[in-house]
C-alpha cells in the first residue's frame, strides 16, 4: 500500500507545473486528490491523472475550477473532497502568482493582486480546510507553499517576497491556533524550480530590463545553489509527499527549505 492510502487531499494550483507534480505524486502514493485551479482545463488535467501516474495502487482524482481568493469556491473544493472521498485529510495551499516590477514602480494593483492570491488565498484555504477537519473530528494536515522569497527580499519581486513572508507567518499562526484540533500546519520553501512559472518569470524580468537574454535570469538565480543546478519537479515532491504522509505527523509550524542550498537558515 502507498504512503497516502486512505488519505484524501486537495491541491490548489494543480493545473500545471509544481502543483500538478505534487498532486500526481500524492495520487501515485495512494492518495485521493482534488485537483483545483483557476484554469478551466483543470477538470481535464484531473481526468488524465491516472494516465500520468498509472493505476497500480494509485488513488482517485477529480478536478474543480477554483479561484483561491473566493471563499465559496475554496469551500466547494473542500466539500468535493468530503463528498467524493468521504473526508478531507490534507490541504495543499499551493496556488500563487508573481508579476515582477522594479521596486520603485510597484503599484497598488500589483501589490493587491499578489498579496490577495498568495497570502489571503492561503488564509482562506487554511480556514476552510480546518473547518472541515474540525467538523469531521479527525484532525488533518495543512501544507502551504512558501519560497526562498519568504526568507529574504529581492528588489524586483517585492510584493511576491512580502506575500511569501506572510505564508510563513500564517503557517506558524495556524500551527498554534489549530494544534488543539489535532491539525498540523507546515510548509515548504522551494527556490528555482524549472516550471512554467519560472519560464514566465524569466520573460518578465527581460521585459523589465533585469536580464538581456532568455534563460539569463534563471541562470543567475541558480548560480548560488550549492547543489549546482535548478530544481526539477521531482526534487520537490519527495518533500511534499512526506509532509502529507504519516511520516511527518509530529511536525507542525515548520517550513522545510527545499532549494538546493540557496538560502541557509
Amino acid at each position: 500500500m502507498g504512503r497516502l492510502s486512505n488519505r484524501n487531499c486537495v491541491v490548489t494550483g494543480a493545473a500545471r507545473g509544481m502543483g500538478r507534480a505534487i498532486a500526481d505524486d500524492l495520487m501515485r502514493e495512494g492518495g485521493n486528490v482534488v485537483y483545483a485551479d483557476i484554469d478551466a482545463t483543470i477538470v481535464d488535467v484531473a481526468a488524465k491523472a491516472a494516465n500520468r501516474v498509472g493505476t497500480n495502487g494509485a488513488g482517485r482524482a477529480v478536478g474543480i475550477k477554483v479561484d483561491v481568493t473566493d471563499r465559496a469556491q475554496v469551500r466547494a473544493a473542500v466539500e468535493l473532497a468530503a463528498k467524493e472521498f468521504g473526508a478531507l485529510n490534507v490541504m495543499f495551499n499551493n496556488a500563487g502568482v508573481n508579476k515582477p516590477m522594479n521596486f520603485l514602480d510597484v503599484t497598488e494593483d500589483n501589490w493587491n493582486l499578489i498579496m490577495r492570491v498568495n497570502a489571503f488565498g492561503v488564509l482562506i484555504g487554511m480556514q476552510e480546510a480546518a473547518k472541515q477537519m474540525i467538523a469531521q473530528g479527525t484532525g488533518g494536515k495543512i501544507v502551504n507553499t512558501a519560497s526562498i522569497a519568504g526568507r529574504q527580499g529581492y528588489d524586483n519581486i517585492a510584493p511576491y517576497c512580502a506575500s511569501k513572508f506572510a505564508v510563513i507567518s500564517l503557517t506558524q499562526s495556524g500551527a498554534r491556533g489549530l494544534a488543539k484540533n489535532n491539525i498540523t500546519v507546515n510548509g515548504f520553501a522551494p527556490g528555482v524550480v524549472a516550471t512554467p512559472l519560472w519560464e514566465q518569470l524569466d520573460k518578465d524580468l527581460m521585459e523589465l530590463g533585469a536580464s538581456e537574454r532568455p534563460g539569463q535570469a534563471i541562470a543567475e538565480f541558480s548560480a548560488g545553489i550549492l547543489r549546482g543546478r535548478a530544481a526539477t519537479e521531482a526534487d520537490i515532491v519527495g518533500t511534499t509527499t512526506f509532509l502529507a504522509a504519516p511520516d511527518s505527523d509530529y511536525m507542525t509550524g515548520q517550513i522545510i527549505m527545499i532549494d538546493g542550498g540557496m538560502v541557509l537558515v
